[in-house]
């Protein structure tokens, strides 16, 4: 914000943000209805009002005086200003305290009491504070309410709202102290209350988790009985099905046992070979030039593999052994009625 001179040199007002003038006249408005609006505010009582009220309204009187924070007052002219203008700008009107245009502008006014545009601007800034105010006040922040009356004050000590906001400050701090008063006398009852709640429900919890074990405990043995009696069934289900299966076995054995005394019997001359590949000679024996023969025991199951190979005698012994076994045990023939066992030579030849 700039304070210019015409060419006559006289001092004409600062610009204002765009807007502000606007802002201000519609918040003058609001006060003027709000102040016809209100009823008067009623003085205490006398002899009600606390001692701690008087030496509030005390501060209260002597707020003028320190409207301003000291930090604020050290500023020069010019870097007030700029802090005056940078502040309106950015909406600080009146707070927060110590960093708003109303604080800068009254140290300005201080510092250079002539300047028209300063006053005209704290003019303006008045009725947005007056709101700001009762705002406080309405809220039970009487110490910010009492710093923007001071504000008030130190802009214009014979501003009308003054006396007004002043007693309807301390009425309404009188209220807050006489609740808090009447708070305190009840504390004490309400915390007996508290505690023989407190002690019901304790009580009410007590029954109730007893309730609640004994209905658990006896869930708990329904079904750990439950429990019992679905294992003896499965348990008698099992033996049953174990005594139904070897009946079965039992059957089934007795009729393979039939069905092979019908059985013509099977010889070994029963046997027709499907493959019988010749054995490996073993590469030791044979770069010696060694020879011999293993006699094989073996039997061929029903469906013409051969099983229960073993070695019955050997020409060395265990020279040809491994060789003659896995020969066999390859060997295929056709499907019998009934296992054959039966005996095969081998022989092992260098020359072969």
């Amino acid at each position: 914000m700039s304070t210019n001179t015409t060419a006559a040199g006289r001092r004409v007002l600062p610009r204002l943000p765009a807007g502000a003038g606007a802002l201000a006249l519609a918040l003058a408005v609001l006060l003027a209805s709000c102040k016809q609006d209100a009823p008067p505010a009623a003085a205490p009582e006398p002899g009600t009002t606390p001692a701690g009220q008087a030496q509030e309204q005390e501060q209260a009187t002597d707020a003028p005086a320190e409207a301003v924070s000291a930090e604020v007052a050290a500023l020069s002219a010019e870097q007030l200003r700029e802090a005056a203008s940078k502040a309106y700008q950015e909406s600080r009107l009146y707070a927060p305290g110590g960093d708003n245009a109303m604080e800068y502008y009254l140290a300005l006014r201080d510092k250079q009491p002539a300047d028209a545009g300063v006053s005209s601007a704290l003019v303006d800034l008045l009725p947005m504070t007056v709101i700001a105010t009762e705002q406080s006040r309405d809220r039970g922040d009487f110490a910010e309410a009492r710093r923007l009356l001071g504000l008030i004050e130190k802009t214009d000590s014979s501003y009308p709202a003054i006396d007004r906001l002043r007693n309807t400050i301390a009425t309404a701090e009188g209220e807050a102290a006489r609740r808090a008063a009447q708070e305190q006398l009840t504390a004490e009852q309400e915390a007996q209350r508290q505690q023989q709640l407190e002690r019901e429900r304790l009580e009410q919890q007590r029954l109730a988790q007893e309730e609640a074990a004994r209905e658990l405990a006896a869930q708990q043995s329904a079904q750990a009985e439950a429990a019992r009696q679905e294992a003896a069934r499965q348990e008698a289900a099992r033996q049953e099905a174990a005594r139904q299966e070897a009946e079965r076995q039992e059957a089934a054995r007795r009729q393979a046992q039939q069905a092979a005394a019908n059985r013509p019997a099977a010889t070994a001359a029963d046997l027709r070979a499907i493959s019988t590949p010749a054995p490996r000679y073993p590469p030791d024996a044979l770069r010696a030039g060694t020879s011999g023969e293993v006699q094989i025991e073996f039997t061929v199951g029903l469906d013409g593999s051969v099983s229960s190979a073993r070695v019955v005698q050997a020409s060395p012994p265990r020279t040809f052994d491994r060789e003659a076994l896995n020969a066999v045990r390859r060997w295929r023939f056709e499907p019998v009625p009934v296992p054959v066992t039966t005996r095969r030579t081998i022989n092992f030849s260098p020359s072969q």
